[in-house]
């Protein structure tokens, strides 16, 4: 295995808190969704066991899963199927397009609010908060949540999907432009309040020193032959720590970002390992990922072009 790897994989073995459902959403999101959504159980746990998952947290793990709503379990005798619920379909494919996209939208200088107007308890709004934070918004106080270029629409879709439509009453979603009155605030000062980027960009920042070296050894020498389940793993691993990079990411446009924002060596970091790694990992699901029955679920072509040749930032040397 080649080192930059092993070295990754150990470092995730050692932790001393796995988020064991988590990372089944990432392989969920990535590897089993473009093959129909769905996967036997015994073969997600096969999967997932050289990364130190056993079979009874992956088992925990599924089964809370499908109290939250995000999988339901199919059975076929003795044998269960785990599949994405519509929900869960439905937050996935949205999430998908961020983090295979090749850039962030082009911003038309509106920003997208949400406000509280309505009267809700201390567990709802900590409920509301975090799912509107899984979306990429910012906070202003508790009663205001804003976005530079979500679609309100899709936000609404998304709160129902999660379980809170009977929050939807007390929401007021705006579009609100910028007035540009003299001596009053600008749109990066309400970015300083609604997001700590300073958090963000050290994370990005450590996602491309796990990473890089991975590249950097592919780069070096052509001649690497990378085996099927190292690719595999490798590539859970990144899209998983790349996914909750991009959980916390609004995707603010340029002009209000910092210099030399990490966010776009990350993504390129993303991009190129993730190309080099597709092929050899699709031969490791080919082998091993299956249904119920035993057959193996054939690749579908996939709605989301991952991370698409066309990217802006590709001439970005790292």
């Amino acid at each position: 295995m080649i080192p930059a790897i092993q070295h990754r994989i150990d470092s995730f073995r050692q932790q001393q808190r796995v988020r064991a459902g988590s990372l089944i959403m990432s392989v969920f999101g990535d590897a089993v969704l473009p093959r129909g959504g769905r996967i036997w159980l015994g073969s997600l746990i096969q999967l997932l066991e050289p990364l130190g998952l056993n079979e009874r947290l992956v088992r925990t793990s599924v089964f809370r899963l499908g109290k939250e709503k995000w999988l339901r379990a199919d059975t076929h005798g003795r044998r269960a199927e785990y599949v994405l619920t519509d929900s869960g379909r439905l937050r996935f494919e949205e999430a998908s397009r961020h983090i295979y996209s090749s850039h962030a939208p082009i911003w038309d200088r509106r920003w997208r609010l949400i406000l509280v107007v309505g009267d809700l308890d201390a567990r709802q709004r900590d409920r509301l908060r975090q799912a509107l934070l899984w979306q990429g918004f910012g906070s202003l106080g508790s009663d205001c949540f804003v976005h530079p270029s979500t679609h309100l629409e899709a936000v609404h879709d998304t709160l129902e999907a999660d379980g809170l439509g009977d929050m939807l009453g007390h929401l007021l979603p705006l579009l609100a432009a910028d007035a540009r009155i003299a001596l009053t605030a600008s749109d990066a000062d309400l970015v300083a309040r609604a997001w700590n980027l300073e958090r963000l960009a050290e994370s990005y920042t450590a996602f491309v020193a796990d990473y890089l070296p991975i590249l950097a050894e592919l780069r070096r020498d052509r001649r690497v032959r990378l085996e099927p389940e190292e690719a595999f793993l490798a590539r859970v691993l990144m899209i998983h720590d790349y996914r909750r990079l991009l959980l916390r990411d609004p995707e603010l446009p340029e002009v209000l970002l910092p210099a030399d924002w990490p966010g776009q060596s990350a993504r390129m970091v993303c991009r190129e390992l993730y190309r080099r790694l597709a092929e050899p990992s699709e031969w490791h699901l080919d082998a091993h990922m299956r249904l119920a029955d035993g057959t193996m679920p054939a690749r579908l072509e996939d709605s989301v072009e991952r991370f698409p040749s066309d990217d802006p930032l590709v001439s970005i040397s790292l």
